[in-house]
């Protein structure tokens, strides 16, 4: 009986350390398990924490290059604003001068406006003595048309030889000339101080010449003295022509000597002017006018060049 119970004690006894060496056993795979499920974790997450750390760096090094990239658009948005800038600026420029080209331009047409206006005027005043030097010719012709005078066709002048006039190489009218000239003067002058011509008459003009005989200076005293003795002549009261003549010629009168700067050629059998010079005919007096279409024509000419 007690060898029974020492045997059950034994087995009990080892049957308590095999289930506590089982249960340590049990243990220790549990942890070894742990421990390899923690190692496998472990790596696992490392593994991923490294994909992370690459993933983030890429994430890095694009946002570095998304921030490049914004800087250069910034910069070229800022560039793009400059340029904007200077392009409403020559915008801007250009408008203005464009206003200023417009005003420009509308003065130039109102200048232009004006000068037409006073040419069309000037023209229409023109036209309306164009024929008066025709008139005035054809006047004088008639009023000499039973006297010895001759009125020129082209120009309306009348020539006294200075042979009849003046002796040799005087300026004093001889008796018989100034009968002729109390007689001729005038004439001649009554028909340019008309009232409907008087308007157009810009100068009357008495004009001494000589031939060539002699020095020119001394010629020119001898042809103006000559030129000064007619026309003191036609500014005397007694010699035909009325006070308010007299004062009209005053206003209009021009005395010129011209020594022999013009002087008269002989002409052959066909009536075509020579190198020889008449000097008969050199010698002479002129009276002629000068209408004031010669200063219309100055003046249109200044209009013309203004445009």
């Amino acid at each position: 009986m007690k060898s029974r119970k020492r045997n059950r004690e034994a087995f009990a006894e080892h049957s308590f350390w095999q289930s506590y060496s089982d249960m340590m056993a049990a243990l220790l795979l549990i942890f070894i398990l742990i421990i390899a499920i923690t190692l496998a974790i472990y790596k696992q997450k490392t593994v991923d924490l490294n994909q992370t750390e690459l993933e983030l760096n890429a994430a890095q090094e694009q946002l570095e290059l998304a921030a490049i990239d914004l800087e250069n658009s910034r910069i070229e948005i800022e560039k793009s604003n400059q340029d904007l800038a200077l392009s409403l600026a020559e915008l801007q420029k250009a408008y203005d001068q464009a206003a200023l080209t417009q005003d420009e331009l509308n003065k130039a047409y109102l200048e232009i406006a004006n000068a037409q206006n006073e040419l069309t005027a000037t023209k229409t005043e023109l036209q309306n003595i164009v024929g008066i030097r025709t008139d005035i010719i054809g006047a004088l012709q008639s009023t000499f048309n039973n006297s010895s005078m001759t009125v020129d066709a082209q120009t309306g002048s009348i020539t006294f030889s200075s042979d009849v006039l003046f002796r040799y190489n005087s300026a004093t009218l001889t008796e018989e000339s100034q009968k002729t000239l109390k007689e001729i003067i005038p004439m001649y002058l009554d028909v340019l101080l008309q009232e409907q011509y008087r308007a157009y008459i810009a100068e009357i003009i008495i004009e001494g010449h000589t031939d060539t005989d002699g020095g020119y200076q001394s010629n020119m005293q001898l042809s103006y003295n000559r030129a000064n003795s007619v026309a003191k002549f036609c500014l005397n009261e007694k010699n035909g022509l009325s006070e308010t003549e007299i004062e009209q010629l005053q206003t209009l009168l021009t005395v010129n000597g011209r020594s022999y700067s013009e002087p008269i050629y002989k002409k052959d059998a066909s009536g075509n002017p020579t190198q020889e010079i008449d000097m008969a005919s050199s010698r002479r007096v002129e009276i002629k006018f000068r209408l004031k279409e010669d200063e219309m024509i100055e003046k249109i000419a200044g209009i013309l060049a203004r445009e």
